[in-house]
């Protein structure tokens, strides 16, 4: 049974750094496709960063420079330096095959940037 579930979400101040996990239970990340979403209050679900199974990244423009998506074997991980209140979301892991309906979700974890 295939189980993504999140960790390493919490309280920071702004510039503050955090580091987000993904462990993955029941699968073997590099045969996904690998993302961060996230979704912040009133808004919709928006890709943060993804990182393919050939291990090609890309991220979005409002975290690029400041946030760095990478994997192991089995835990993907987003790195997020210089936060900024605007990146207070829920952060979701999700895999997926592409062209095919393997689709899993993280139930996430809640990032607050405040003083």
């Amino acid at each position: 049974q295939v189980q993504l579930v999140e960790s390493g979400g919490g309280l920071v101040q702004p510039g503050g750094s955090l580091r987000l996990s993904c462990a993955a239970s029941g699968m073997i990340l590099s045969a996904y496709d690998m993302a961060w979403y996230r979704q912040a209050p009133g808004k919709e679900r928006e890709l943060v960063a993804l990182m393919t199974r050939t291990g090609g990244t890309k991220h979005a423009d409002s975290v690029k420079g400041r946030f760095t998506i990478s994997r192991d074997r089995t835990t993907m991980y987003l790195q997020m330096n210089m936060l900024k209140p605007e990146d207070t979301a829920v952060y979701y892991c999700n895999a997926q095959i592409g062209g095919t309906a393997v689709n899993y979700w993280g139930k996430g974890t809640l990032v607050t940037v405040s003083s």
